[in-house]
């Protein structure tokens, strides 16, 4: 697997939160906490990174962790017809094709949207590399019959799956 580079130990703590602060949703102290724990040569490997960068998050506690899913856009949201998503997410929804909805599938992600957020408190997150609209409207359709605590869950996973592969993206693989 390609290493990061310059390698992330190598980099001053500004650089590194330039790098790496967005690889979680507007949510720049899991870098912070990252290069304040100490960055070592092994965090090179993007994997390596994205497993200490998920043990954050993880012992962050719920509050926090709720404040970094609601940092995450709708999917075919308000912030996506506005031009307003971070690089990232742009390309990870075009990627998808969320940027080419029919009006069909656009209604049916604004009405998705709008139930989820009710319901859960937070956007419906799905690390959508890979996938076409058809099978994250039916991951969509399955989760919001999740319960709260298995949906909390599930998207959390959800955001580690990002992180990680916008690691890997960032390492060249």
């Amino acid at each position: 697997m390609p290493k990061l580079d310059p390698r992330p130990d190598q980099m001053p703590k500004d650089q590194f939160i330039a790098v790496f602060g967005g690889i979680y949703e507007h949510s720049a102290w899991v870098a912070e906490a990252i290069f304040n724990i100490g960055v070592g040569p092994d965090d090179a490997d993007p994997l390596h990174l994205a497993g200490r960068m998920a043990v954050i998050v993880d012992a962050g506690g719920r509050d926090r962790q709720m404040a970094l899913l609601k940092a995450h856009p709708e999917l075919a949201g308000k912030l996506a017809i506005a031009g307003d998503l971070t690089a990232e997410s742009t390309a990870e929804q075009a990627g998808a094709g969320l940027d080419q909805c029919s009006p069909a599938e656009f209604d049916a992600f604004q009405d998705l949207n709008r139930r989820y957020g009710r319901k859960f408190g937070h956007p419906f997150i799905i690390a959508v590399r890979g996938l076409d609209r058809a099978a994250i409207l039916t991951a969509f359709r399955q989760r919001i019959t999740n319960s709260p605590d298995a949906e909390f869950t599930t998207a959390l996973n959800e955001v580690h799956k990002i992180a990680r592969l916008r690691l890997v993206q960032l390492a060249g693989t």
